[in-house]
């Protein structure tokens, strides 16, 4: 009788040590947290629809998820809505006593996630004014589960669509993404300054602990693309999935300033362009 050592096949042709891994997966996606950080300014209207669609996706998609609303100064009563929370939704509230910004907010909010998050959780980042499709998160998850480090929702592949958005909003990205593609390129990524992301905690953890603190010092909306900017020195998986952006139901003004932005890209570029590399490895 020979023996030999190929990989041992079970049902379907498929080797154990595939239904193995196959198992550890499953394993762990069901094990795992999925923490939604939502930075937050004067959104009282969107967050109660954005919410309930947050507890209808997590139960139907038997999802461990956590909401992490960070008030950032709002005069609303963005607070109160975050602090009533949503009928089976676990909602944590974080308050800035004032408007810091839309990067500090998000520092805040992954500040306060990475603290009890575990190591296989996915943070996910969206807007909280409700034009993002909480559907969106299946997809995200699904490429983390195929390998994926970080997964940005982009509007510039083949499915993604930002048709409803205002025509300078749509111009402002499409030029930071062309400027960044150019100047910083980074595999994977086609679209730069998507709100819209999914990382692995522990992606995030490394990257913290050599930046600490300095992880975001972006306080407007150039944040999305410094942070990115930051997790390519940790050689991260990219994958990117079409995003529909429904514009079409924001039901406040925008907190976008055009020309404050564009400032803060073009500098944005230059300082990490001055910039050294980390002195190590992350």
């Amino acid at each position: 009788m020979e023996t030999g050592s190929g990989p041992r096949h079970g049902l379907h042709g498929e080797s154990f040590d595939q239904d193995a891994e196959k198992l550890d997966s499953r394993l762990s996606s069901a094990l795992r947290t999925t923490h939604v950080i939502l930075p937050a300014y004067n959104e009282e209207q969107s967050l109660p629809p954005l919410l309930s669609r947050l507890s209808s996706f997590s139960e139907s998609n038997r999802l461990q998820m956590i909401v992490w609303i960070v008030d950032d100064g709002s005069t609303d009563g963005t607070g109160d809505v975050a602090a009533r929370g949503s009928e089976g939704l676990s909602v944590k509230l974080v308050t800035h006593p004032r408007n810091l910004g839309l990067g500090q907010a998000l520092h805040s909010g992954l500040r306060e996630m990475l603290r009890v998050a575990a190591t296989d959780d996915v943070a996910i980042v969206m807007d909280a004014d409700d034009t993002h499709d909480v559907n969106l998160i299946k997809l995200m998850l699904e490429r983390i589960d195929q390998g994926a480090d970080l997964v940005v929702g982009s509007r510039f592949v083949e499915g993604g669509d930002d048709s409803t958005a205002p025509p300078l909003r749509r111009f402002l990205s499409r030029g930071a993404a062309k400027l960044f593609r150019t100047a910083l390129p980074v595999a994977g990524i086609r679209d730069f300054t998507s709100g819209y992301r999914a990382y692995r905690t522990d992606l995030l953890r490394r990257a913290t602990s050599h930046w600490g603190e300095r992880i975001i010092e972006e306080r407007g909306f150039a944040c999305m693309v410094e942070l990115l900017l930051k997790l390519r020195w940790c050689n991260p998986t990219i994958s990117e999935v079409p995003l529909a952006l429904r514009y079409d139901r924001k039901q406040g003004a925008s907190k976008l300033k055009i020309l404050r932005t564009i400032v803060q890209y073009i500098r944005l570029a230059f300082r990490d362009r001055l910039s050294p590399p980390p002195y190590r490895q992350l």
